[in-house]
């Protein structure tokens, strides 16, 4: 409702500066006194809409009506009280309001969390830039990684879909009934009402003007940034199961609080409830962000209503979603990391060493090199002694076999550590 009486009071502070013959500039006393309406605006102005909209069975009239109620007495605004919601449809107020909710809900409370979460793993990558990790592909030990290396991945996915949100331009219109300006131009032909709107729309309303809709401006850029934040919140929820899995490996340790209980019945517990949330939140929101993007954009003709009551749920989607960030962070800030339990699962498994071995075999042309590392270590424990005693039966330079044999699954991890560091510059 405020941002509705946002739209209507601009309108109409526009339409008296357009040189209307019908409608004098406002002095700057009544300027004054329409935006002192709204920075005004309270629970009590909001009640006062629903009663007249009691009657009205329509809330963007009960806005109009309201408006003109505070305005009476007022000899100059009086006057002019017919041009409010002049030649506007509901949607001109309805669309424009929404574009102006969502830059607020992205901006000033949305990008700043994601930001936070964002900020928080990159610290995380950053600290353990150089703590060698056991890699799992298909939950089997594969080559070795850093543990940063593997929070910086999800740290640049993060950036890239943050910087995806940020491009989304919410659009907005006020061009009548079916998008023409049929209204505007029955009273004034002369007038050049697209670029009138346009000027308002962009200078006043701070969105970008859509010069082509129907009688709804057509929700595809609202569908952009509901499929923006929901690629953000499949990267978190992704990022929620393997720090849940990490920390059931006993990667992480998490920071326990005072009072703090993780089971009813088992007290040694400390339960990975942070990221559970999160993802349980981040679920539900991508449901409805994903709904809404593709319910949206799709209307029967120049207008049907369904669009109307999925809007309503705008709130959900993004309140869910301001939760899981919440909860997310909450664990990230938790997160402890366990180096000896690392270094146990890495020093227990030298059969990833079977990858570089049988590289350098091919540089030199060793015969079946990958079948020899296959039968070596295929389903078999392999221990250090075993991995070296195979090196130096190698037909191969002694400095290549000098290089493998100063290989460890500690300091086998390629360019992870670089790779990490290069976060300090995001």
């Amino acid at each position: 409702m405020h941002h509705r009486v946002k739209v209507e009071i601009h309108w109409l502070i526009a339409l008296s500066q357009a040189k209307l013959p019908d409608i004098p500039s406002f002095s700057s006393e009544s300027e004054v006194k329409l935006l002192k309406i709204l920075d005004q605006f309270d629970e009590s102005h909001a009640q006062r809409i629903k009663e007249i909209e009691s009657v009205t069975n329509h809330d963007v009239k009960a806005v109009e009506y309201w408006l003109k109620e505070q305005v009476k007495g007022d000899l100059e605004l009086e006057k002019a009280s017919e041009f409010i919601h002049f030649a506007c449809t509901s949607e001109d107020i309805n669309n424009t309001s929404h574009g102006m909710m969502l830059n607020g809900a992205v901006y000033k409370v949305m990008l700043p969390k994601l930001e936070e979460v964002f900020n928080q793993l990159k610290d995380i990558a950053l600290l353990n830039a150089h703590i060698p990790m056991l890699s799992r592909t298909h939950g089997q030990p594969a080559s070795p990684t850093t543990l940063g290396k593997e929070m910086a991945n999800i740290a640049k996915r993060l950036e890239r879909a943050i910087q995806n949100i940020k491009k989304v331009r919410m659009t907005g219109k006020m061009n009548g009934a079916v998008g023409n300006y049929n209204a505007h131009l029955s009273a004034y032909p002369n007038v050049d009402w697209e670029s009138f709107s346009k000027q308002v729309v962009e200078e006043r309303l701070g969105l970008e003007f859509n010069p082509y809709t129907i009688q709804i401006e057509p929700h595809d850029a609202m569908a952009e940034l509901f499929d923006a934040f929901a690629r953000a919140n499949t990267i978190l929820l992704d990022m929620n199961r393997d720090i849940w899995g990490y920390i059931a490996w006993g990667y992480f340790k998490q920071k326990t609080k005072e009072g703090e209980i993780g089971s009813s019945t088992m007290p040694h517990k400390v339960n990975p409830i942070d990221f559970e949330n999160s993802e349980g939140n981040l679920g539900i929101a991508n449901a409805l962000l994903r709904h809404l993007s593709e319910k949206l954009p799709i209307s029967r003709w120049q207008r049907d209503l369904t669009d109307s009551t999925v809007l309503r749920n705008l709130g959900n989607a993004f309140g869910h979603t301001l939760l899981a960030y919440d909860s997310a962070l909450r664990g990230l800030k938790k997160l402890e990391t366990n180096q000896s339990r690392i270094a146990e699962d890495l020093d227990n498994c030298w059969e990833v060493l079977a990858e570089p071995i049988q590289t350098v075999m091919r540089r030199y042309q060793v015969p079946n090199p990958y079948e020899q590392l296959k039968e070596l270590t295929r389903g078999k424990s392999i221990t250090k002694e075993g991995i070296q005693t195979f090196i130096e039966n190698l037909d191969i330079p002694r400095d290549a076999k000098d290089y493998l044999l100063k290989l460890t699954p500690s300091n086998y991890v390629g360019l992870a550590v670089e790779l990490t560091q290069r976060l300090k510059t995001s």
